[in-house]
């Protein structure tokens, strides 16, 4: 018996800086009813949801950045959000900028069964960019600024019937973010992401080069690991900074089954059936049979690139 998570993969146009969290929950709000009407029952929003994508501004002193956090989830602009989700009996991912109780600070994801309940947390463990300001780039890119690395490493969860993980924007240019998921079993990973369309250190790679390597990326994680991928963009241009688009979902083929065509609010909706990973992970990618674990110390012994093995 098919096993079908009907996905909408829920794209958000720019968020300026003076939206409001009110505004942007109303959006979402407004995409999750879309996305009911067309029959899906579970709905993945992008990287830093309620916000504008602010990494891209310097400031001196860090702790004025934190108003764009999130000190508790739901909050009392979200709650809303949580209530239309369980009237409607639909489960929910979506990123946020997490402050802990503690102090720290965290790009995060949640999931949301279908009464509302969070039951999983991820914190994205590849940040990108960098820390201080840097004349050198055509725009700042701040988070390794602004955010801790993750402490959740890649956990997967029994969510909607099958085996769910979660990863954060360039989390998804990384192979040992879906492996690690994979050795899990993982049948579908959502993602978020906000990603400039142009390198702010290579101008000359500009939106078809960065769609190219969002699609490579996603598409090779699916299929080498026989996994649902669930792509999620803020597309748009924010305060003068242009987002790229690219929401797409993509089966455990490695196949792209649907991929939005603009920048603006928008829903993709897809049956997936969690059985079609099945033959992948029974043949060549049955990892118990064909890996070969003696040889990839290198994987976790090493980060950075050292002296080759067979000088």
């Amino acid at each position: 018996m098919a096993r079908i998570v009907t996905v909408a993969a829920a794209q958000l146009g720019p968020i300026q800086q003076a939206e409001g969290r009110q505004s942007v929950v109303a959006r979402m709000i407004a995409l999750m009813e879309e996305a009911h009407a067309k029959g899906a029952t579970f709905i993945v929003y992008p990287e830093l949801a309620l916000t504008t994508f602010f990494p891209r501004w310097y400031e001196e002193d860090r702790s004025k950045m934190d108003h764009w956090f999130e000190a508790a989830m739901p909050s009392a602009a979200t709650q809303p959000l949580f209530d239309k989700a369980r009237a409607f009996g639909m489960a929910m991912s979506f990123g946020y900028a997490e402050l802990t109780p503690d102090g720290h600070h965290f790009n995060s994801s949640i999931l949301v069964d279908r009464n509302g309940t969070i039951v999983g947390k991820y914190r994205k463990t590849h940040l990108p960019g960098h820390v201080e300001f840097d004349t050198e780039r055509s725009h700042q890119h701040l988070e390794k600024r602004y955010f801790e690395p993750g402490d959740t490493g890649f956990p997967v969860w029994n969510f909607e019937g099958g085996l769910m993980g979660m990863a954060i924007c360039n989390d998804r240019r990384w192979p040992e973010t879906y492996r690690v998921m994979g050795l899990q079993g993982v049948e579908m990973v959502v993602l978020g992401f906000n990603t400039p369309s142009v390198n702010s250190q290579r101008g000359a790679e500009g939106l078809d080069d960065r769609l190219f390597h969002h699609r490579l990326s996603c598409q090779a994680g699916a299929y080498q690991n026989a996994t649902w991928v669930v792509a999620v963009a803020k597309a748009g241009t924010e305060d003068g900074n242009h987002l790229m688009g690219g929401t797409l979902i993509v089966d455990p083929n490695g196949k792209i089954v649907g991929e939005l065509d603009h920048e603006d609010d928008g829903v993709l909706v897809h049956a997936c059936d969690l059985d079609d990973t099945v033959f992948g992970k029974e043949t060549i990618f049955d990892f118990k049979r064909h890996r070969r674990t003696e040889h990839y110390g290198l994987i976790t012994e090493r980060t950075g690139v050292g002296a080759p093995l067979g000088r």
